[in-house]
C-alpha cells in the first residue's frame, strides 16, 4: 500500500478536490497550502510575506536586478527550504496526501509513495474555476490559469530541476476533464492500495 500520495496539478484541474477526496477515502491526512503556513511559522517569517512569495522564483543576478530582488533571493530560498523540511516531516509520518509544494520531487526517494499529475482541457478548467468564482469573467479566469501555470513551471524548474507536468517525473498522469473527478479518485485509490 502507498502511504504517501503527492499530487501536482494544473491550475483549475481539480487537483485539490481530487486530493481531498483521496485522503478522505483512504483515511489519510491531507496537506496543501497549510504547508506554507506551518513553514512560515516554523521559520519565523511573517505569513503575508510568505504567501506573497509562494511559488515565486527569486530575481536573477544581472544588470537589471534591483536591490529588492537581491535581498529577496535569500528569502525565496529560505521559503523553499522551510517548505521542503515540512513536506519531508509529513512524508516521514506517512499516510498522507500532499497537493502541490513540489512534494513529488521532494519525496521522490521515499518508498511507498505514489506521485500523480492532474491535467484538464482549458475549457474544463475555466468552467471548473467559474463555478468556484462566479463573479470572475471567463477571460480573467483564463489569464489567471496561464499566469499560475507559468509560475508553477518556473518554480518547479528552478527548485527541482524538473519539468512541471512532464509525465516522466510522475507515476501517474490523469486528465480530470476526460475521466472526471470521481474516476480520478477511484484510480488513485486503487493504485495506492496495491502492494
Amino acid at each position: 500500500m502507498k502511504r504517501i500520495i503527492t499530487i501536482s496539478r494544473e491550475f483549475g484541474a481539480a487537483g485539490s478536490t481530487i486530493g481531498m477526496k483521496v485522503a478522505e477515502r483512504l483515511g489519510y491526512e491531507y496537506y496543501d497550502k497549510a504547508v506554507i503556513l506551518r513553514a512560515a511559522r516554523d521559520s519565523y517569517i511573517d505569513v503575508p510575506t510568505f504567501q506573497k512569495m509562494d511559488e515565486r522564483v527569486p530575481g536573477h543576478l544581472g544588470l537589471a536586478q534591483t536591490l529588492f530582488d537581491f535581498y529577496n533571493r535569500p528569502l525565496n530560498d529560505a521559503l523553499f527550504q522551510a517548505q521542503k523540511k515540512v513536506v519531508r516531516s509529513y512524508g516521514d509520518k506517512g499516510s498522507c496526501v500532499i497537493v502541490g509544494r513540489n512534494a513529488g520531487d521532494i519525496l521522490r526517494e521515499y518508498d511507498g509513495s505514489l506521485h500523480v499529475f492532474i491535467t484538464a482541457q482549458m475549457y474544463w478548467r475555466v468552467q471548473n474555476l467559474k463555478s468556484l468564482m462566479p463573479e470572475e469573467s471567463e477571460a480573467r479566469i483564463m489569464d489567471r490559469i496561464r499566469d499560475v501555470d507559468k509560475m508553477r513551471r518556473k518554480y518547479c524548474s528552478y527548485y527541482t530541476n524538473t519539468e512541471f507536468g512532464q509525465a516522466s517525473y510522475y507515476d501517474l498522469c490523469l486528465s480530470a476533464s476526460r475521466l472526471g473527478v470521481e474516476k480520478c479518485v477511484d484510480l488513485i485509490c486503487q493504485l495506492a492500495m496495491e502492494d
